[in-house]
């Protein structure tokens, strides 16, 4: 039997999650809005993708199953698989961005060559997958408060110490924004369940880990926005050699990059069980990581808002099925091969989403989507039983 895991390990966990430079990264885009509605913008924005996140991780914690076989309640066994595989190559594609982007965050502090950077932090997530989420508690609660007290370090390097410069930036509607903020913890919601579903308290140890997620998550993104609006635009890393954060800057970087790359090279593995049995979860996640290594060492991802969007449109109406169907239909197909009703659902939310993307709503177009998918679930759940 499993270690059940606690409600702090949980929280730690997703504070860990939260604690990147790709969050930073992404922060520095709200910066054309100006400080006061950029961060409404990314508080509006947690809050939708936090709710969502929490109803996907009390489905797993509830069940007891990991995320991709939690779908399998609303889509089947063949089904399940499908959005397993997709989550698969998004989680290879997540390793590899994290990677690249702490790597050359961290070659700009010690330039050795991004791609030596890129084999010691993918050496490092190898490492966290083989100690395994259980026995890492420990060295988690060491990493994290090391996290908490440099984060805490670079806010006030940012907002008391900055020379008050900007640069220039392109235009991004406030629907726009609050769409790239709903977009980060979406991404997570193809991964909640796998570290919920062993939780001993369920609901205590889901509300933590979305509520802490979406407090330090926003918390990354004010970094990076008032790295862009208050420190002239430049990258973190410049921020910090120019503040004399050397070695403290490099443990932020690295730390924060394992911590959160770790998780998705681990979901990988977890995932990859789902669509292929007999696979060892553990090795699964390792070659996962060395994919992502050797991505980032040949691809360019500088931009990953493309990535983040296309993650939406597939992730965000599956779970709406999935929501609808456990808690307000109280659907279940894991036993059939494939639910089509579900699907072609499932399909149209794509699409509907897709063609969202071109139109301008102040709340951005995740909630609309997701409430129309959930909506039309429920009426098919309904006609079905009938």
């Amino acid at each position: 039997m499993e270690k059940k895991t606690s409600v702090f390990n949980n929280a730690l966990i997703w504070f860990g999650a939260a604690v990147s430079i790709a969050e930073i990264i992404t922060g520095t885009y709200f910066a054309p809005l100006g400080f006061m509605k950029g961060a409404l913008a990314i508080l509006l924005g947690h809050a939708i993708g936090c709710v969502l996140l929490f109803f996907a991780g009390y489905i797993g914690a509830l069940s007891g199953k990991s995320s991709m076989e939690t779908t399998k309640f609303s889509f089947g066994d063949w089904g399940g698989r499908f959005f397993a595989l997709l989550n698969v190559l998004q989680l290879v594609g997540w390793t590899g961005i994290m990677i690249y982007d702490g790597s050359i965050a961290v070659n700009e502090i010690f330039p050795l060559g991004k791609w030596v950077w890129c084999l010691v932090i993918g050496a490092l997530i190898v490492l966290w997958i083989l100690i395994g989420i259980t026995n890492l508690g420990k060295i988690n609660v060491v990493t994290m408060t090391l996290l908490f007290v440099l984060t805490l370090v670079l806010c006030k390097i940012i907002f008391f110490s900055s020379e008050g410069a900007s640069a220039p930036f392109d235009k991004m509607g406030f629907g726009a924004a609050v769409e790239l903020a709903v977009a980060m913890p979406l991404s997570w919601l193809p991964l909640i369940s796998d570290y919920t579903k062993e939780a001993e308290k369920p609901f205590a140890a889901t509300f933590s880990s979305a509520f802490i997620y979406g407090i330090v998550s926003s918390w990354m993104y004010f970094i990076g926005m008032g790295a862009a609006i208050f420190a002239g635009g430049g990258s973190i890393a410049a921020i910090m050699v120019k503040s004399g954060l050397g070695i403290a800057g490099l443990l932020i970087i690295i730390l924060s990059t394992v911590t959160t790359t770790f998780l998705d090279a681990f979901s990988a593995g977890i995932s990859s069980v789902t669509v292929f049995p007999k696979i060892n979860g553990k090795i699964a996640g390792i070659l996962v990581a060395l994919l992502g290594t050797i991505g980032a060492i040949c691809f360019n991802m500088d931009n990953i808002t493309d990535f983040l969007y296309l993650i939406g449109s597939v992730f965000a109406p599956m779970i709406a099925i999935l929501i609808a169907d456990f808690f307000v239909v109280k659907h279940d197909s894991s036993q059939r091969k494939i639910d089509m009703a579900n699907l072609y659902i499932w399909v149209v939310g794509f699409f509907v989403y897709r063609f969202m993307m071109n139109i301008e709503f102040v709340l951005g177009n995740t909630i609309i989507v997701m409430a129309a998918v959930f909506v039309l679930t429920i009426i098919a759940g309904k006609l079905l039983k009938r």
